[in-house]
């Protein structure tokens, strides 16, 4: 059985689409597993780690205005990592991840496993929330897993 890396890849090549990453929580993970697939140059180009809030404004343009107000994991901060990464790569889809991995940096708001997706491409931009179990690694295999499956559920409803 093939792996959804391997599948999405698989995919944007068919449809001739580029998609590019911007991860916080993840620190490459996505990135990581898309280039793991054979021929992931043909769809993928770019994947940037921005780890810290100035980062996040530098390379992507989220607004400074944004982190103050609602914080690097919120649906505000997704979107625009989603929309500085798409335009940075040129690409068809950007990608976002901003989360609490664990095991510390939770509170009652955002607990650990707390984790913004942000997804972006001609018609789309939206961010899901999700709270996810387990420890640090897990809650980042979570995170990139679900990742990638939203991309092929977007994907598949509009090709």
């Amino acid at each position: 059985m093939k792996s959804i890396e391997a599948l999405l890849v698989e995919l944007l090549v068919k449809e001739k689409m580029k998609l590019a990453t911007a991860e916080s929580c993840t620190g490459g993970l996505i990135a990581q597993k898309i280039t793991s697939v054979p021929g992931a140059s043909e769809c993928f180009d770019c994947g940037v780690v921005t780890y810290s809030n100035e980062q996040k404004s530098k390379l992507l343009g989220v607004s400074e205005k944004t982190l103050e107000k609602y914080g690097a994991v919120s649906m505000q901060t997704a979107l625009e990592m989603c929309k500085g990464v798409k335009e940075l790569a040129n690409a068809d889809f950007g990608i976002s991840v901003t989360g609490i991995a664990g095991p510390g940096g939770g509170t009652e708001e955002k607990p650990v496993g707390t984790v913004w997706i942000g997804i972006c491409g001609k018609n789309i931009h939206r961010a899901e929330r999700f709270l996810f179990d387990g420890d640090r690694n897990q809650v980042r295999e979570s995170t990139a897993n679900t990742a990638l499956n939203m991309v092929m559920e977007i994907i598949n409803g509009i090709s």
